[in-house]
């Protein structure tokens, strides 16, 4: 019964006695703020917890939308978080651990679907690593033609030469004959400062790949040793790559020496005249006496044949050369290699 008599309470508190009165409703005063016109930026009423909406929690009556600053943030917080009206601009990441509501199922497809690549963006890509995958195989395949092919010929034809020069120190007999691969003498050009095997027949494999000199023995393109009394001696050999022994001969000129070192002898040709360009189908150039050399009888005469120009097989350049000098070994080595 005690919370229907508040008197009661006050004399307990007060230790005063007061007279009875009749109980009667309690009505607050009228707040001026009700009844006029304020300004919406006036903060709201100390004690008073202002609802998102504006109005007062103890009163109810509508405040300003604005209230004071932090309640302004929160507000437009949650407005922004909803329904993205406070959303960042496009083009920057959201803060999503600062946002206090959750995704709706849209706005989190939508951001999915955002952060996945297109299909051309997955195209490009693949057409990029295409390129660059072939690039490296083209750098890779450039990288062995130009380096490694001379690396592993120049190896080889130093190989063979050794073996020769200590066979012919031993005293081994060479036969008159050789099996095509086969190495049999040294082509010496002072100028250029070639010093390169020369070995039986034209193969790629067998001879020119390996970085030798190879001599036209075989079928129709057959031609004569450098130890006949009469015909032309013809050589092939790579411009470029494998070991490149006659990469300059276009250098030569009128009257430079080319030796021959075989088993007995040396055999010294000077140059007579060139052809620099010719198709690969001109086999006259290998002829006793070639058309266009401009030897006009029979003799002792050498062939140099290579591809030009450099880096192709288009057309073939061609060097000749008359002998000027058979010189047994047991003499010593000609002036041409003294010198």
């Amino acid at each position: 019964m005690t919370a229907l008599r508040p008197e009661r309470e006050s004399e307990a508190s007060y230790g005063e006695q007061q007279p009875y009165e009749p109980y009667e409703p309690y009505v607050p005063p009228l707040d001026d703020e009700t009844v006029a016109l304020r300004l919406s930026d006036l903060p709201g009423r100390i004690g008073e917890a202002t609802s998102p909406s504006g109005a007062s929690s103890a009163t109810g009556v509508a405040e300003s939308p604005t209230g004071g600053r932090a309640a302004r943030r929160k507000a437009a917080k949650r407005r922004g978080g909803r329904h993205g009206a406070g959303a960042a601009p496009s083009g920057e990441p959201e803060d999503d651990a600062g946002s206090s509501a959750p995704l709706s199922r849209v706005e989190a497809r939508r951001r999915a679907k955002a952060r996945k690549p297109s299909p051309g963006v997955l195209v490009s890509r693949a057409v990029g690593e295409v390129f660059i995958t072939t690039g490296v195989l083209m750098l890779l395949f450039v990288t062995y033609q130009l380096w490694w092919t001379n690396v592993r010929a120049h190896a080889q034809a130093g190989k063979e030469a050794s073996n020769l020069q200590e066979e012919w120190e031993s005293g081994k007999r060479a036969p008159g004959e050789f099996a095509p691969g086969q190495g049999f003498a040294l082509l010496h050009i002072p100028k250029l400062d070639v010093v390169v095997p020369i070995a039986e027949g034209v193969s790629n494999k067998k001879v020119l790949d390996r970085g030798m000199v190879g001599h036209y023995s075989e079928g129709p393109l057959k031609t004569a040793m450098p130890g006949a009394k009469s015909g032309n001696f013809g050589l092939a050999g790579h411009r470029n790559t494998h070991g490149e022994p006659f990469r300059y001969i276009n250098r030569l000129s009128k009257g430079d020496e080319i030796v021959v070192e075989t088993q007995d002898d040396y055999y010294v040709y000077k140059m007579t005249s060139s052809l620099p360009v010719t198709s690969p189908s001109n086999t006259s150039v290998l002829n006793p006496v070639p058309p266009q050399s401009g030897f006009k009888e029979p003799g002792r005469y050498i062939t140099l044949t290579t591809c030009t120009p450099e880096f192709t097989s288009k057309y073939r350049l061609i060097v000749w050369g008359k002998m000027v000098e058979e010189r047994p070994r047991s003499k010593g080595k000609p002036d041409a290699l003294v010198n």
